[in-house]
């Protein structure tokens, strides 16, 4: 293979305005959805972003795509910050922001999941590599926390989490976000070593 066909075969980096564009939809396309739900318009998105919609679909061909992308952007938040918070705040105090974070990333998942379920028939590929990294990330806080002696020994960092999908799903009233938070202030303090 010549050093010509070599580099044309390696796939090129995308610029950075590209990335900045792809990013700003994806946050436009976030509160878009939020506030109008999965079918709400792709020129609202685009608009919000501050790009035509040629750029949109230029990055997201589909809607099916889009939204995927736009919940596991959420996910990807969610990995970063475990790291991020595990560097510049306390045990107890990073666990807590991640939750509430966790809370968000629930928020996105019960806007996106009826449509892919509409979409794909099935969306649990999309979901199941995000349920590892949220597994991965609650263990890591809470062993951090567990180390520390800020965090009881025997909790089980996956009861955590299923207690704030809990409320999502029980939760019939738009305002289950709030409740979730408060929630997460509850059982920070149920999480602490008893003495």
């Amino acid at each position: 293979m010549s050093v010509e066909t070599e580099a044309e075969a390696m796939p090129r980096k995308p610029r950075a305005d590209a990335v900045r564009n792809r990013e700003r939809v994806l946050e436009a396309a976030k509160a878009v959805f939020s506030a109008g739900g999965a079918e709400a318009s792709l020129e609202a998105v685009a608009k919000r972003a501050g790009v035509g919609i040629g750029t949109l679909y230029r990055h997201f061909p589909t809607r099916e795509e889009l939204l995927q992308a736009v919940y596991r952007a959420e996910l990807e938040k969610l990995a970063e910050a475990e790291q991020k918070f595990s560097q510049t705040m306390a045990p107890t105090d990073a666990l807590r922001a991640w939750l509430v974070l966790f809370v968000d990333a629930i928020a996105a998942k019960q806007l996106i999941a009826p449509a892919l379920n509409t979409l794909l028939g099935d969306p649990k590929k999309v979901f199941e590599t995000s349920y590892a990294k949220m597994h991965q990330a609650i263990r890591a806080l809470v062993k951090r926390g567990v180390e520390s002696g800020d965090i009881r020994s025997d909790l089980d960092p996956v009861d955590l989490l299923r207690a704030l999908i809990g409320v999502s799903n029980v939760a019939s009233a738009p305002d289950w976000q709030p409740s979730a938070r408060r929630l997460v202030d509850i059982l920070i303090v149920g999480s602490r070593p008893v003495k």
